[in-house]
């Protein structure tokens, strides 16, 4: 059933369990994320970034509402990092349960304005909004943070952002990045930040850039000739420890990314006279569904659909 992200969200937040919002691209994607949801009992969040709306347009979103409308378990259908007004007003018209607004990159004033811009549209037509304060450094699509220009959340700063704008959901950056490049080791989650926002905001929150980035899967991808850096990822237990106190939304992009590449790549490999397409997606497809089952057992949203 297609439902807002406050619908998933909320109980998460009380029962102190994450949900994973999961960006898609095509259809192998779609359907490794919702079956997956279906045969775990599992609430989830389908993401499409500008960038894949871009790719896929209107036959993109055709394809997840279908899929959710369908589904015996809560999809949501968001809109990850929405640059404007008009970008979330768009993703609203095209059938979009939940959108972000992305004012991060500016000032307080101008981030809570533009937010409480797109807040008052999308709670007219019953869609429920994201909105991000504090900056995460990395690369995902048009999103490029420095290190220098990363900054993590303040939390009185929060309290008074989700105050002006009535926000539903709310990023924040505790030490994650995009992309799969996250430092030189295991990233440092700060959890007494996430405890502090979580003590003065009763809203559910949101971490982006959880992927794990298995070691296994970095090494398949090099073993079937893929060319990749010293990538981590967040820790499990880390993503377990943050559910406990308010974070409830976990975005997760690369990791299924990579199972992708690793799918095609072995399938390609495995026997390079093969050229249907199914029998070189349906790989990718299946152990993307994997990576999305362990990211939900991870999280403790299994059964709770």
């Amino acid at each position: 059933m297609l439902v807002t992200g406050s619908d998933i969200l909320v109980p998460a937040r009380a029962g102190k369990y994450g949900v994973g919002a999961f960006n898609t691209n095509d259809l192998e994607i779609t359907q490794a994320i919702i079956h997956t949801a279906e045969r775990l009992r599992s609430p989830v969040i389908v993401q499409i970034s500008e960038g894949a709306l871009k790719y896929g347009g209107k036959d993109l979103v055709n394809v997840v509402i279908d899929l959710a409308t369908r589904a015996t378990v809560p999809v949501a259908l968001h809109l990850d990092h929405g640059s404007s007004y008009e970008s979330a007003l768009k993703a609203i018209s095209l059938g979009f349960s939940s959108v972000m607004i992305d004012a991060s990159h500016h000032g307080f004033e101008e981030n809570a304005h533009e937010t409480r811009r797109v807040v008052e549209a999308a709670h007219a037509m019953g869609v429920t909004v994201e909105a991000e304060i504090g900056r995460l450094g990395g690369i995902e699509e048009h999103i490029v943070v420095s290190e220098e220009d990363a900054f993590l959340t303040n939390p009185e700063e929060a309290q008074k952002f989700v105050e002006a704008t009535g926000v539903d959901y709310l990023a924040i950056a505790i030490g994650t990045s995009h992309g799969a490049y996250k430092g030189k080791g295991r990233p440092f989650i700060d959890h007494a930040r996430i405890q502090k926002c979580a003590e003065l905001l009763s809203i559910p929150l949101v971490a982006h850039g959880s992927s794990g980035v298995p070691a296994y899967i970095v090494e398949r991808l090099r073993a079937a000739g893929g060319v990749i850096g010293d990538a981590f990822g967040i820790a499990d237990e880390d993503l377990q420890q943050a559910t406990q106190h308010g974070i409830a939304k976990v975005n997760v992009d690369t990791d299924l990314r990579l199972a992708f590449t690793v799918g095609v790549r072995e399938a390609l490999a495995k026997n390079p006279k093969e050229f249907d397409p199914r029998k070189i997606l349906g790989p990718a497809r299946d152990l993307m569904g994997e990576l999305v089952e362990h990211k939900m057992r991870v999280l403790g949203s299994v059964g709770k659909a």
